[in-house]
């Protein structure tokens, strides 16, 4: 019945084209082992799943067609699709190929002037001094409002001291948010049975193989162009990379379709808040909640990945489920028929969908209706007319005997929503992803990070940290090896014999160990490192000249190996790697023969002294950016004041409301719109990953250590609550320069 509905409303609105396009797009995708999925509004349909374009059956979930398609919304349906990141570009040009340039482009995005943007342009077009203009844009945090921008010109300097400060001030405010550039759409495409330059000026993008309209989002939604998005997911890659190395000793794991559902240990670690590199759940913000709303089943972690949103947050719907969750609140529902739209969230609004249904089946919206209400909540503050549908949603609720207190209250939840609520088809299919990813870390650890660690960049988390989280999790780590790594990180079969349970899904076998690839290694070339691994298929480097020799190596390709410690088992370590690379010869090619006599007899018998611990730390930081050995805090926790100093293993046992002083190396900052206002750092140490909360207060007080600072001390608070752990910031000191010439990468998050 359901997909019956569905078809007869895609035939009257004459879409069924434009399904097919994209389940053949979806479909070649699949011919070449390219993972994807469907997400947003088309998992709530049907037809989409039958198609194989999405991965929610809809008959299993609370999901509402009219959230994709309606008669009465004058529009073409919208379908989301994500490919592997590293992959997608097949995708692309498999599109270009089938239906030509000529037929099919990107879309446009409009890049708008932000702080940063505005001063330096306007800064250029004034002619002012490049290094104050430099200067004064740096002290632009990315987390300064608008309201921010004139504190930022006085402790510049710049304020209204002369008429060009005046001007230079002025225009600044007035072009911020005016549109600076066009840029491609993340993947929006527009196929069109003309060419399409009939329509609108086309143009090559900066990319090779790319064209793009000169049209945005916007423009395509306004004209009723059909569109559809190939996106990039990171996670895809990673899930697909990981998956093929289960499968080679678990052979009964293939495909996502072959991991087990509803793993109990899964939830169990989730419970923990275990997520570091966990697809959706791996932030400081969820992390937080997992402890306290417990997912126990696929349902709950749909619910998990919604909630940590700024519409529930705003809404205030968050604490009331979780005192219902937790048996603090009683459950209660106005009627029958809200209790068939909220039974499942216990009576709290949490998803887009229940909104639409709700001012169905409570004030007697059309489906159509429903989804204006829907696209006004989408668009708040931009021209929105949600606050037009005030008095039709309570007229509507009270003549249908509810008390208008009620229908007030729920209309204050629905603005909660307005610009952030979302979907449950988008949230279900991202649990999807969620809960393999968490089968994946839970069972074999050691596939899992060597997945991630093979898609980078991605996701919250650096190499550095996701290689700690492997140890911390048992998985053993080798060093980059000149005679074992190839470009990827690989697994190492470490077991003597394969046990008859290898195959059997719920009794993994012993962990590999993880081998570490050149990939990391900086400054070395993917074609150096193919040469190194084609060249020692016959027999191991004994001697670093060998290296040279077979592999063809330029001397830039050595130093990075022999910086990066990657030449050990030929030279015993970097500083006598680094003095014998420096007595190579550039090659010369009429003298090849007496080169290679040379080096049989290379080793000059000099033997330089191994660094000491902390110089391989600083040296493995710079050549690789993690290590394996010390950490960093590890190294000056004996000096002061860090040996004053609480670590994050220790915090657990300081007690709720009670001082404390901790450091760390800066690893994430995160400033969320829903947050009023409120930083989040995460401070990493020797045994685990800190939170820090700073309110507003004190990072105007503390301003430049929070914007600069790679290595923290903190002074604050403990404060725990259902097992987790904040640092409530009261004092913020930048102890950098102890870390001399260690580069730490902080991962910024607006």
């Amino acid at each position: 019945a359901l997909i019956e509905q569905e078809l007869v409303l895609i035939s009257e609105l004459n879409f069924e084209y434009y399904f097919l396009t994209v389940q053949d797009i979806v479909q070649f995708a699949r011919s070449q082992n390219i993972l994807c999925q469907g997400r947003g509004s088309a998992a709530n349909s049907a037809v989409c799943y039958c198609l194989h374009i999405t991965e929610v059956d809809p008959s299993r979930m609370h999901l509402l067609f009219e959230r994709f398609v309606s008669k009465e919304r004058d529009e073409p349906p919208d379908i989301d699709v994500d490919f592997e990141h590293e992959r997608r570009e097949e995708v692309i040009q498999y599109i270009y190929s089938k239906y030509t340039r000529r037929r099919a482009a990107l879309a446009a995005t409009l890049v708008t002037y932000r702080a940063r943007s505005a001063v330096r342009d306007v800064g250029r077009a004034l002619g002012l001094d490049p290094v104050f203009v430099d200067d004064l844009a740096k002290s632009m945090a990315w987390w300064d409002r608008t309201n921010d921008l004139a504190k930022r010109f006085e402790e510049q300097g710049v304020s209204g001291h002369s008429q060009q400060a005046e001007l230079f001030y002025s225009l600044v405010q007035q072009i911020l948010g005016f549109p600076r550039h066009l840029s491609q759409h993340v993947g929006g495409f527009v196929i069109t049975r003309s060419p399409i330059s009939t329509l609108v000026p086309v143009e090559n993008a900066s990319m090779e193989d790319r064209t793009v309209i000169q049209w945005d989002k916007g423009d395509i939604e306004a004209l009723g162009l059909l569109k559809v998005d190939v996106l990039a997911l990171g996670m895809l890659s990673a899930i697909r990379k990981s998956l093929e190395m289960v499968n080679r000793y678990c052979p009964a794991i293939r495909t996502v379709a072959d991991v087990p559902k509803e793993c109990a240990a899964t939830y169990r670690m989730l419970q923990q808040a275990d997520t570091v590199g966990v697809f959706q759940i791996e932030s400081r913000a969820q992390m937080s909640m997992l402890p306290r709303l417990k997912p126990a089943n696929f349902y709950d972690l749909v619910i998990q990945i919604a909630i940590v949103r700024p519409g529930p947050i705003q809404g205030d719907m968050v604490h009331p489920y979780l005192r219902r969750r937790q048996g603090q609140e009683p459950v209660t529902y106005p009627s029958e028929a809200i209790k068939s739209v909220l039974e499942r969230t216990l009576g709290v609004p949490i998803f887009q969908e229940q909104v639409i249904r709700l001012a169905m089946v409570a004030a007697g919206f059309s489906g159509g209706e429903a989804d204006a209400l829907r696209r006004a909540i989408a668009n708040w503050g931009r021209h929105s007319k949600l606050l037009t549908f005030e008095q039709k949603l309570t007229k509507g609720m009270i003549e249908r005997g509810y008390d208008e207190d009620f229908a007030r209250r729920l209309f204050n939840q629905i603005k909660g929503f307005a610009g952030y609520g979302f979907p449950e088809s988008h949230s279900a299919s991202f649990a999807l992803l969620a809960y393999v990813s968490s089968w994946l870390k839970r069972h074999h650890p050691a596939a899992f990070f060597a997945g991630l660690l093979n898609s980078q960049p991605m996701g919250f988390y650096s190499a550095s940290q996701l290689v700690q989280d492997a140890r911390r999790h048992d998985v053993v780590v080798l060093p980059v090896d000149i005679n074992h790594s190839t470009w990827d990180h690989q697994l190492i079969d470490t077991r003597a014999s394969h046990s008859s349970a290898a195959s059997h899904v719920s009794q993994a076998p012993a962990q590999p160990a993880l081998r570490l690839g050149l990939r990391l290694v900086k400054g070395l070339s993917r074609e150096g490192a193919g040469r190194v691994e084609e060249a020692r298929r016959t027999q191991p480097f004994r001697q670093i000249s060998q290296l040279r020799q077979w592999a063809k190596l330029d001397k830039r390709d050595m130093e990075a190996l022999a910086d990066a410690d990657a030449l050990k088992s030929l030279s015993g370590h970097r500083h006598q790697s680094q003095w014998q690379i420096m007595a190579l010869e550039q090659p010369r090619p009429l003298l090849q023969e007496e080169q290679h006599q040379r080096a049989s007899f290379f080793d000059d018998g000099i033997q330089l002294p191994a660094p000491g611990v902390a110089e391989e730390v600083l040296s493995d930081y710079r050549a690789t950016g993690l290590t394996l050995r010390t950490h960093p805090m590890g190294l000056l926790r004996s000096k002061e004041p860090f040996n004053r100093c609480k670590r994050h293993i220790d915090l657990a046992e300081v007690g709720n409301n009670r001082f404390v002083r901790i450091a760390g190396l800066v690893t994430c900052r995160q400033r969320p719109g829903s947050a009023s206002g409120v930083l989040f750092l995460t401070l990493e140490d020797e045994t685990g990953n800190s939170n820090v909360v700073v309110w507003k207060r004190t990072q105007e007080q503390f301003r430049q250590a929070l914007m600069s600072g790679q290595l923290l001390l903190v002074n604050g608070t403990v404060e725990t609550k259902d097992g987790v752990i904040h640092v409530i910031a009261g004092g913020l000191y930048d102890y950098s320069h102890e870390l001399k010439n260690i580069v730490v990468q902080s991962h910024d998050f607006h």
